[in-house]
């Protein structure tokens, strides 16, 4: 009897790991952001990131690919790591300094939804009646979780930055797909180059304007392992599943995190959540499901 696992189950696994790592970024995070500036935060996050891929990106191979680069593609690199490090995951820290993790990761949820109304008015892409009722079951789903939309002064400063970053994140999203489908540029040379540019423009804009504080052992471990870990091994993992599992299987995978992460910030940040947050959640979440799905027939 063969006991192996298939490799397709096995990417499955594979992907729903990384899912729920990432989504432990955010409950570290927010512990982060208790002693640490969100931009310096982020910023020595990726800048140690990067360092942790360049060994490999300086590999003879991808020296090649990096000597063949032009100036129009060191420019789209450029654009894309401070397009996609400097203002999203900026966004995203500060986002996470006002909010609490669900609401955050509920706004970075729209993100899809955002790149798809992007292929409508661009690219002529019709969603279908199942990629509109998709788009209207996750804004249903954000309306009842924010019900009654009344925020208190901070938070709104939150959802603002949230909101716009995740906009961010739909531009950077697609310029990022043209960089890696169109340009002939090896997706280590693309993470990496535009990692690097975005994390220290980052940071020195937090170090400029927040500063730098002391950092204890804690703040270290945090840092070290959002970048060692839930970036450099995890986006390495996630690209290997993405040759083995169809798009659709990656869609939905990658969806649970919404639902993850809410479960792991009540567990251990008590960001409790009322039956009428969850269901704003699972309809939200369900949402942009079906418009994955109606995009990848």
């Amino acid at each position: 009897m063969d006991n192996r696992i298939s490799p397709h189950r096995l990417a499955i696994f594979q992907a729903l790991f990384v899912t729920f790592l990432w989504s432990t970024s955010w409950v570290l995070i927010k512990i982060g952001l208790k002693d640490i500036p969100a931009l310096t935060f982020a910023g020595l996050r990726y800048c140690l990131a990067f360092l942790c891929l360049l060994p490999f990106a300086l590999r003879s191979t991808s020296r090649e690919a990096i000597h063949r680069l032009s100036t129009r593609q060191w420019g789209l690199l450029a654009l894309l790591g401070l397009l996609y490090y400097s203002v999203v995951q900026g966004a995203n820290f500060l986002g996470l300094a006002y909010l609490p993790a669900a609401s955050v990761s509920l706004i970075w949820n729209f993100t899809s939804l955002v790149v798809a109304m992007m292929g409508v008015i661009w690219l002529a892409e019709r969603p279908g009646k199942m990629g509109w009722a998709g788009i209207a079951v996750s804004l249903i789903g954000a309306a009842v979780f924010f019900y009654p939309i009344a925020f208190p002064k901070a938070q709104e400063i939150g959802i603002m930055i949230c909101v716009v970053g995740m906009f961010m994140n739909a531009g950077a999203s697609t310029l990022g797909r043209y960089v890696n489908h169109q340009e002939d540029i090896p997706p280590l040379v693309v993470t990496t180059i535009s990692m690097g540019i975005g994390a220290i423009a980052l940071l020195l804009i937090g170090g400029l304007f927040q500063g730098i504080p002391h950092l204890g052992l804690q703040h270290w471990l945090i840092i070290a392992w959002l970048a060692v870990v839930n970036t450099a091994f995890a986006f390495t993992l996630w690209n290997h599943t993405l040759r083995i599992l169809p798009a659709m299987e990656s869609s939905v995978i990658n969806s649970t995190m919404l639902i993850q992460t809410a479960l792991l910030a009540w567990i251990f940040l008590g960001e409790g959540l009322t039956l009428q947050k969850w269901l704003g959640l699972l309809l939200a979440g369900a949402g942009v499901v079906i418009v994955q799905l109606r995009r990848m027939e």
